[in-house]
């Protein structure tokens, strides 16, 4: 009974968490307006957002490329701040390492709100114009932890003498970096990178404070706008659809390769 109830249970969170996405995904085939009322199967939504044939067509193709630009820059930079980060705490020692390994747990537990305000008032004191940079900086901020948290464990797992024996053969401490330590924290670093990525794609608060009045829109304020309208725009469904399902499609894919690994490392 007890293994009967925890599978229901695992089931129904399941479908608590995927039935408004697998909703939008049906209702993403129908031409109707109005979310919820089928009118029969039609693909003119999908057409419609590839095409450009609908309103607002280029406020909203901007905002996707802002999102997808401020994301790949924000994902980028804070691997690269969150692995040299992440080999830095975990060559300390002691209470020195507990201390900074709290202070980056704090912005992952953080309100996004409380970051938002806590950023703008940071740029509003040092005189910063509002805009791209101030975005692209922000994003860097809040998605560095998450690197640190994914590249950490790859640390404790790795064998500390590996580094010192590349020395020992010559290396220079950037060649043993380069060499050594960045394939052996790959998984990490990509994983670090998928999770920045999505954490930028899906921000809103620390967007929506720290964009000024330029009017620049990512996908999540342009959502926020038009919602407040009167309602979403219907080619969004579609779009909301094609991100979930490239997104799960990356993580199946890492999966693969890390369980392939994991198998080839056994053998």
């Amino acid at each position: 009974m007890k293994r009967i109830f925890a599978q229901c249970y695992i089931w129904l969170l399941l479908i608590i968490l995927y039935a408004p996405i697998v909703f939008i995904a049906v209702f993403s085939f129908t031409e109707s307006k109005v979310l919820g009322n089928w009118t029969g199967f039609s693909t003119k939504l999908y057409s419609n957002l590839f095409t450009g044939d609908m309103q607002g067509t280029g406020s909203l193709m901007l905002a996707i490329e802002n999102t997808l630009i401020i994301a790949l820059i924000a994902a980028v930079v804070s691997t690269l701040l969150g692995t040299i980060a992440a080999i830095g705490i975990h060559n300390m020692r002691g209470k020195t390492k507990q201390a900074i390994t709290l202070l980056n747990n704090i912005p992952m537990l953080n309100p996004d709100i409380i970051t938002g305000v806590s950023l703008f008032l940071l740029f509003v004191f040092l005189h910063i114009s509002q805009g791209y940079l101030t975005v692209v900086l922000a994003h860097i901020t809040f998605c560095t932890p998450y690197v640190v948290l994914n590249v950490l464990p790859k640390l404790t797992q790795m064998n500390p003498n590996v580094y010192e024996a590349a020395l020992d053969l010559g290396a220079t401490p950037f060649q043993a970096l380069r060499k050594v330590l960045i394939p052996l924290l790959k998984p990490g670093m990509i994983s670090g990178f998928i999770m920045a990525f999505t954490m930028s794609l899906d921000d809103f608060a620390v967007t929506f404070f720290t964009r000024g009045t330029i009017g620049l829109d990512t996908l999540s304020t342009y959502i926020y706008t038009d919602a407040r309208k009167g309602g979403l725009t219907p080619e969004l469904r579609p779009l909301i659809t094609l991100l979930f399902v490239g997104i799960l499609i990356l993580l199946i894919v890492i999966n693969i390769r890390q369980m392939r690994n994991s198998n080839t490392e056994e053998k």
